[in-house]
């Protein structure tokens, strides 16, 4: 399976909103993450998205998907 790529502006935010929405956090959701953080400097607002996904898959807001 080969890794979505987020164009840096406004892909974190959309991604955000989308898993907020259904509560669920796919595979490809999660590559698209991981390709962010490795390849792009983010913004403070992005980080804190993230930050924010991760608090809530935490908390079992959200859940991960296979």
């Amino acid at each position: 399976m080969q890794a979505q790529i987020l164009p840096p502006d406004r892909a974190i935010a959309e991604l955000f909103y989308h898993v907020c929405q259904s509560g669920k956090l796919t595979r490809t959701d999660r590559y698209g993450l991981m390709s962010a953080l490795l390849e792009c400097a983010l913004s403070e607002d992005d980080r804190g998205a993230i930050d924010r996904l991760i608090h809530a898959t935490r908390r079992g807001w959200v859940t991960i998907l296979d």
